[in-house]
């Protein structure tokens, strides 16, 4: 996610924090020591507060960490790849694989609600208690108000709507139900959208009736919304391209370069003569190293060009999406990496035999609208 940094790491996947978590952090933390601290435990200092306030906070964080880590432990043990977690202000997001069966996505599913309620379970209970047997109030409300934000937090993300963990719940027992994936996904990503119209629908008349809490239900709507309509476009897609083959979609031949080239010859000798707005490029063995785009050499100044190799700013093979030719295309599209453009190098036997691009993906769609099989 864009405005992430990296911050650690958890059951082997890199962790990483979206700017607008401490902002999360501080809005609960005032809440708690201006608000509800003072109502449920009246009579004690400002610096009480503030430091009860701050604990809380904190363990709300880590409490939606644990909510992420039981996603990425659960798919992990489930041998599905998992690329990283990152805490934001919507709670926490775990990118990684599609499961194979509709048991694994399920099981992935629940994992994450199951541990807050667990969590929302203990804290409450233990809240109570402490305050039973010792009469640490303060302390006690701590725990009592982090046990109702999981509960809370838990509950929430069991609703029927995609991207929600619910939503997910829905697609893996209609795909069960129904054996078919995409079928299930489009399902669910719509019941995603209507979710998010509705929360955002109340959530403005909450906040036009003085309820300051509202603004927050219309950002968490429109986001649910926004996600939906992309996976419901995503299951399109995926309904369109299924058995369609790499080979099937690729351009080939394609316009390729030496990546021994200075930027200038490169520019001279190559890029003006490719249709494409990347380049892939070729080693001394002849061999893909890798792929540059056109307007990252634009913006190279002139001066440098003549020094510049233009291997040294093109990203390298390691980074970019390869697939054989008889792979099957909605699963290599499942592999693309986020920033790194829709472009799939297609190599057979180490040797680049084409390229499959946004414009080749969208041609096997519009193919299929018009019931056509097969390449050109």
């Amino acid at each position: 996610m864009n405005g992430s940094v990296r911050v650690g790491q958890v059951v082997g996947v890199p962790l990483r924090m979206h700017w607008s978590m401490p902002l999360l952090v501080i809005l609960f933390a005032y809440g708690l020591g201006r608000q509800t601290l003072p109502a449920w435990t009246p009579g004690r200092s400002n610096a009480v507060y503030t430091f009860a306030s701050a604990v809380g906070a904190v363990l709300l964080m880590l409490s939606l960490l644990l909510h992420e880590t039981a996603h990425a432990a659960t798919a992990r043990r489930k041998k599905i790849a998992v690329q990283d977690v990152t805490l934001w202000a919507l709670g926490g997001m775990t990118r990684m694989g599609r499961p194979q069966t509709a048991a694994v996505a399920f099981a992935v599913a629940v994992s994450g609600p199951l541990t807050s309620l667990a969590v929302g379970g203990v804290a409450l209970g233990a809240g109570i208690g402490l305050h039973a047997m010792s009469g640490w109030a303060v302390p006690a409300a701590v725990l009592v108000w982090l046990g109702w934000a999981n509960l809370f937090l838990g509950a929430f993300n069991l609703l029927p709507a995609a991207p929600l963990d619910g939503g997910r719940v829905v697609q893996a027992l209609l795909w069960w139900r129904t054996g078919d994936r995409d079928r299930a996904d489009r399902a669910a990503s719509l019941s995603g959208q209507v979710m998010g119209g509705l929360l955002m629908a109340f959530g403005w008349i909450s906040f036009l009736r003085g309820v300051p809490g509202g603004l927050w239900l219309v950002f968490v709507g429109l986001f649910i919304t926004v996600v939906a309509g992309a996976e419901r476009q995503r299951a399109v897609i995926h309904t369109a391209l299924r058995g369609v083959k790499v080979a099937d979609a690729m351009s080939s031949p394609v316009t390729t370069g030496a990546d021994w080239l200075t930027i200038r010859h490169f520019i001279d000798d190559v890029a003006v003569n490719s249709r494409h707005s990347a380049v892939p490029l070729l080693d001394f063995e002849g061999r893909p190293s890798g792929i540059v785009e056109v307007r990252r050499l634009a913006r190279i100044p002139g001066a440098r060009r003549e020094a510049v190799r233009v291997r040294e700013v093109a990203m390298p093979l390691s980074q970019c999406a390869v697939a054989a030719p008889t792979d099957l295309l909605s699963d290599t599209l499942e592999k693309l990496r986020p920033g790194g453009g829709m472009r799939i190098l297609v190599v057979d036997g180490g040797r680049l035999v084409g390229i499959v691009t946004a414009k080749d993906i969208s041609r096997m769609i519009q193919r299929h609208g018009l019931g056509g099989q097969g390449p050109d």
